[in-house]
């Protein structure tokens, strides 16, 4: 495990090679784990592309995704015992509003799908039994090795280590993993080359054009520094895939409150409010205002503005 002073930084231009132009946005800090470091978000003047500059390199970014990081967790398999009743009713009722258009897919017959980004399987897990042929990219070697376990074919290692596929896709999805990939138009070429003429790609990335963004500003919960390398909006993301060898097919919006809530928590752990920061913890975790919350999120993914979103684009 490295530790903060082995940490690395590097300076890095626009992607979309603008010329140097750039204004800071914001400082801020790892509030996930609390681990130690500043990191500025810059704003291209040219394309708009926003992105932590300075960040951590590629060899030692590491240092920020300790084991107990949150997908890695929340996508292990577990064999827990089937909620009943009021609990099972109340389960499916809000993974259908706060899952709506989060992993929503092309209506494609079953094939052959890459996840980049698996962490430790369930979702190739979920698609393998639906029919798909799966492999999966895992950054995380002790999530991919779950992953592994499971039966399945994934790269433990960075994407541009990761194998030729003998067989095209036809389908390449990416969870909130696009805006950690540390030259995302170079992954997006090689996914391109991979899939099938008219293959398609899933990608779900935070909304940096939201209202929220603009509210929160460093307490926003999508920034996720120093993860999160880009901060997409939906002009940037449109740009950046079509640099990439994609055209941008159709956006959705995530029916979720979350990123709401927790910029709320942020905000009360900065202002040293205890209680009101417990009282924003028990209604992310659904044991508050669980109506609410759940009409909450309709309301905001209908209005496009739940700083979350899932697009959809197809092999230019």
């Amino acid at each position: 495990m490295l530790s903060p002073l082995q940490v690395e930084l590097e300076d890095v231009a626009c992607p979309l090679g603008c010329l140097p132009d750039d204004r800071q946005v914001l400082i801020g800090r790892d509030r996930l784990h609390h681990l130690p470091g500043e990191f500025s978000v810059v704003r291209c003047q040219t394309c708009g592309l926003m992105r932590t500059n300075p960040r951590p390199t590629a060899a030692t970014i590491g240092f920020y995704y300790p084991d107990n990081y949150g997908p890695y967790q929340s996508t292990q398999i577990t064999l827990a015992a089937t909620p009943q009743g009021p609990q099972r009713v109340w389960k499916r009722l809000t993974r259908h509003v706060f899952g709506k258009n989060a992993k929503q897919l092309p209506p494609l017959p079953p094939g052959r799908l890459l996840e980049i980004g698996c962490a430790s399987g369930l979702f190739l897990h979920q698609m393998a039994e639906r029919g798909w042929q799966v492999a999966g990219v895992e950054l995380s070697e002790k999530a991919g090795e779950l992953a592994r376990s499971l039966g399945y074919a994934v790269h433990a290692g960075p994407l541009a280590t990761a194998p030729e596929p003998t067989v095209p896709y036809d389908m390449v999805v990416g969870w909130m993993v696009l805006e950690h990939l540390h030259d995302p138009i170079r992954a997006l070429r090689l996914l391109q080359r991979w899939t099938k003429p008219g293959g398609w790609l899933v990608l779900s990335v935070p909304d940096a054009g939201s209202v929220e963004f603009r509210m929160f500003k460093d307490a926003w919960y999508g920034l996720h520094l120093p993860n999160h390398l880009y901060h997409y909006t939906r002009h940037t993301l449109r740009t950046v895939l079509e640099r990439g060898g994609w055209r941008m097919e159709q956006v959705f919006w995530h029916h979720n409150p979350r990123n709401l809530f927790e910029g709320l928590r942020y905000r009360c752990i900065d202002r040293d409010w205890e209680m009101a920061e417990k009282y924003m913890l028990a209604v992310i975790k659904g044991r508050r205002q669980r109506v609410a919350r759940a009409v909450l999120g309709k309301c905001l993914g209908m209005l496009h503005a739940s700083g979350r979103m899932t697009v959809w684009a197809r092999r230019a």
